[in-house]
């Protein structure tokens, strides 16, 4: 009885003995691929982390790269946008010449009648009550000319840009069309009107005096010398021919 209990515990301890064998043997070789898998998860997390801080510095970069270009893209705006008001600018100043010449050109066969100048303030276009008495003594003659046209010229003194001094002499020569219209009942197709800007000077513009009086717009009643003959012939034959 001894001997099979002593045999029985013999073999437990041989079962005991074998399952820790076999438990270090599992232990011990599973412990190097548990090993790499923890580098390759570290070497992953690694990768992982590089990758993204590259992708940080690309998109930087593409970002710089793309503000430059949207400057450059913005200066060359602005130069196109610069040549453009200087081309317009030089069509204005070649159209107000061209309008000049064919004025010129057309009232060579005119002789004034009556001439005037009307003053204006500072940075101003509209008309003082002198202004108005000047350009009544005008206008009283309006009715007694025959064939008549008014030319009606704008200037300014040197003060400012010439594109502003353009604008300012035009609507410094409309106040002027303005009050002939409505006083006068001057038809509009018998005025001749440019706004000259600073470009003729009366005076030198060096002086508070010389500008005031370069602020002004010259007006000048004129008739047709060849209808004026014409007319006047006429009525030379007219006992004749009764």
């Amino acid at each position: 009885m001894k001997n099979l209990v002593l045999t029985a515990l013999l073999a437990v301890f041989a079962l005991v003995a074998t399952g820790c064998a076999t438990k270090n043997y599992v232990r011990n070789e599973s412990a190097p691929t548990i090993n790499k898998a923890n580098e390759l998860d570290d070497l992953t997390a690694k990768n992982t982390r590089d990758i993204r801080a590259v992708d940080t510095r690309a998109q930087q970069g593409i970002q710089k790269v793309n503000d430059k270009a949207g400057a450059a893209d913005q200066k060359a705006l602005q130069a196109s946008q610069a040549a453009d008001q200087a081309n317009q600018a030089a069509t204005q100043a070649s159209n107000r010449v061209t309008s000049l010449t064919d004025t010129v050109v057309n009232l060579d066969n005119y002789r004034a009648v009556v001439d005037t100048t009307v003053h204006f303030d500072f940075d101003k276009s509209d008309l003082t009550p002198r202004a108005r008495r000047a350009l009544d003594q005008l206008g009283s003659e309006i009715p007694n000319t025959q064939h008549y046209v008014v030319v009606v010229d704008g200037n300014t003194d040197s003060v400012g840009s010439a594109d502003y001094n353009y604008r300012l002499s035009q609507r410094r020569a409309d106040s002027v069309i303005q009050y002939l219209v409505s006083q006068y009942n001057v038809p509009a197709y018998k005025i001749y009107v440019i706004g000259l800007g600073k470009d003729k000077p009366a005076v030198s513009n060096r002086s508070a005096k010389g500008r005031a009086e370069n602020r002004r717009v010259d007006v000048h009643l004129m008739t047709n010398r060849e209808q004026e003959a014409t007319s006047a012939q006429a009525q030379t034959l007219q006992p004749t021919q009764r």
